[in-house]
């Protein structure tokens, strides 16, 4: 997995799996939303994201009120925002 940050965008290339890729994501999150309260996170072609991300997502969203819009390459993942109930929260849509 890579992640690449232009502004408030972030772009992750290759497959979410590990706890490394969680820390990397999370890591980076943070320092953005220490300047910014909007995110867009772009998801190019992983076809899975686990759940320690979808709950450090979450708390992004739900607590630290950063409004996150996300915006998936992959049919896959996202259907699976979609039957987790997480289209709306994420603001997700594919791209």
């Amino acid at each position: 997995m890579e992640i690449a940050v232009s502004s408030n965008v972030v772009t992750i290339s290759g497959n979410i799996k590990s706890i490394n890729d969680l820390q990397a994501i999370k890591n980076t999150l943070d320092t953005l939303s220490n300047n910014s309260k909007s995110i867009t996170l772009i998801i190019k072609d992983s076809l899975s994201i686990t759940s320690s991300v979808v709950g450090y997502l979450n708390k992004l969203v739900l607590k630290d009120h950063i409004k996150l819009h996300i915006k998936v390459g992959n049919s896959e993942l996202m259907s699976l925002f979609d039957e987790l109930n997480l289209t709306a929260i994420f603001q997700a849509e594919k791209i």
